[in-house]
């Protein structure tokens, strides 16, 4: 039994080519995706091996978590087992009284981070699990994330050749979200500019910029510039090389391996840029040593807190 516990929030993914459909129809709410849509996506699965190594990763993490803080973490995710409710319901079976829930992303918006945070209180209200849950809002600031990021960019910056290092441009991306959530006064885009600032500035890089990725395909317009349109833009200006680093994520993932990987660094290629992209944190100590201190942080603020 343990009074207190860790939600370690991902978002999940597909164990095989076969549970793509599964998957794909988990996130669109219960509804099949057509035929199409379902190839294409399980086609880019395939182009990174047949699956993606994120249940690993995030597995790796919160044992990581655990060994620092000396109290399970237990992850939940959105679209694939262990799901939230199946973590909620460990809560409640091991009598915890208080957990706080780490989503697995850096930075704060009402359709990310607080997503799931309903998802959490939901699946408490129908466990009947009755402990005090502390969510962290957001830890893109924090010293050990930017000290980790920068000599990440370091590193893939020292990738390129040397007559492109001068003139190469850091491109800071993260998962674009719908348009509308500026309207909504969201601080997504604010905190991604925010971390990418505070890189670049301890990084001492000279040229740099911010943009999104990985956009979702629905009729609503997305937050852009999209990466592969930076890539077009930093081309028509003929800037040498790029380096991409994807601040807003935490692991290796789809998103990083075909996104990044494959289809930005092959446009890359086509255009004549020389493409890097800064290493994952997936379980580095210094990420795992952040996200232990953002947790401890959070138990003692809520144990002085009203």
């Amino acid at each position: 039994m343990a009074e207190r516990a860790v939600l370690a929030l991902a978002y999940g993914t597909p164990r095989s080519l076969d549970d793509v459909e599964r998957y794909y129809t988990d996130i669109r709410g219960g509804r099949r995706p057509a035929p199409e849509a379902l190839e294409e996506l399980t086609s880019r699965y395939r182009a990174i091996g047949g699956r993606s190594p994120l249940l690993e990763i995030t597995e790796a993490q919160a044992r990581g978590i655990a060994a620092r803080l000396g109290v399970p973490v237990f992850v939940g995710q959105k679209h694939s087992p262990p799901t939230i409710p199946d973590a909620v319901a460990k809560l409640r079976a091991e009598g915890v009284s208080e957990a706080v829930g780490l989503v697995l992303a850096p930075h704060y918006s009402r359709l990310s981070v607080g997503d799931y945070e309903r998802r959490v209180r939901d699946a408490a209200a129908a466990a009947g699990w009755e402990g005090r849950l502390m969510i962290v809002r957001s830890w893109h600031r924090e010293p050990g994330y930017i000290s980790l990021l920068t000599r990440r960019v370091h590193d893939a910056l020292g990738t390129l050749p040397a007559q492109a290092r001068p003139g190469a441009v850091t491109v800071f991306t993260a998962h674009s979200l719908p348009q509308r959530i500026v309207a909504e006064g969201d601080p997504y885009p604010a905190q991604l500019e925010e971390t990418a600032r505070l890189v670049a500035a301890a990084a001492g890089l000279g040229h740099w910029r911010t943009g999104w990725q990985s956009a979702g395909r629905t009729a609503e317009a997305w937050l852009g510039p999209d990466i592969l349109d930076i890539v077009r833009d930093l081309a028509r200006r003929d800037v040498p090389g790029v380096v991409v680093c994807p601040c807003g994520f935490v692991a290796d993932h789809l998103e990083i391996l075909y996104d990044l990987d494959i289809e930005a660094s092959r446009l890359a290629g086509e255009l004549g840029i020389v493409f890097a992209r800064t290493a994952s944190p997936n379980d580095d100590p210094a990420l795992l040593d952040t996200l232990a201190e953002v947790c401890a942080r959070a138990f003692a603020e809520a144990s002085v807190g009203p």
